[in-house]
């Protein structure tokens, strides 16, 4: 019985030994498992490119300041119409005569304004939601504002000389019932042609970014096309290289 059971105790240990760790410095049976090379221009292919840097033209300088011009719109708008509520609610222009209050007449201060505030306005908005009927709606409220504010400094400037020449002839002649009237309106006047030329400024800046913008925004799809011909066509000539390479070989 004894040598029975050290017998099997011997069989065990055999197996136990067989069953060991191979050595991990003496040499392997076990085949190796090559991994194919890929070529050095396929992995460049396969690298995506470093996006190069914006460049900085005046459509970005413009949309930096395109919120500032929005706003500057809008102040021009209240203050001509705060100017021009004074004269009006100050002076009888109806019944005044010559081209003192010509500017006033034709009611430059009320539609300018609110010519001016309804483009600064659309600016304003668009640029935060950037819709592309805001984009719009504000590239027309814009050119509008720019023929309103060219209107407004040829009205404004023929008001100024007429006004300029009243005063002047006011003075020689010691005629001070409507010197004062005739004077304090001159100086209206060029406060509203000078916000008005800002307004006007605004406006052309903020036309000149939207139709650039808009005119880019027509060109992305042609250049992402173009773009994905150029990335794609090294692929397509390494493959025919490849067909033409194995031909030969075939035959």
């Amino acid at each position: 019985m004894e040598s029975s059971v050290n017998e099997e105790m011997d069989t065990e240990n055999r197996s136990r030994t067989d069953l060991a760790l191979p050595d991990p410095h003496g040499p392997s049976s076990v085949p190796e498992i090559e991994l194919p090379k890929v070529p050095l221009h396929e992995n460049v292919l396969l690298e995506k490119p470093a996006p190069s840097p914006p460049r900085q033209t005046w459509l970005t300088f413009l949309k930096k300041e395109l919120e500032f011009l929005g706003v500057t719109q809008i102040l021009v708008g209240l203050i001509c119409l705060y100017f021009g509520t004074i004269v009006y609610s100050m002076f009888d222009i109806s019944e005044s005569g010559g081209d003192v209050f010509s500017s006033f007449k034709t009611g430059y201060p009320f539609w300018g304004a609110v010519f001016f505030a309804i483009s600064g306005f659309l600016s304003f908005i668009s640029e935060n939601k950037r819709t592309t009927y805001l984009i719009r709606g504000s590239l027309g409220a814009n050119t509008v504002s720019s023929i309103a504010g060219g209107t407004g400094i040829v009205i404004l400037i023929t008001n100024l000389k007429a006004s300029s020449a009243y005063v002047h002839s006011c003075q020689e002649n010691d005629q001070s019932s409507f010197c004062s009237e005739a004077s304090f309106s001159t100086e209206i006047v060029a406060m509203i042609l000078f916000l008005t030329f800002l307004g006007f400024c605004s406006a052309v800046s903020v036309t000149a970014y939207r139709i650039g913008e808009v005119l880019e925004q027509s060109k992305i799809p042609e250049d992402g096309l173009y773009e994905e011909v150029n990335i794609y066509s090294p692929i397509y000539s390494e493959l025919e290289d490849r067909r033409e390479t194995t031909s030969p070989a075939d035959s």
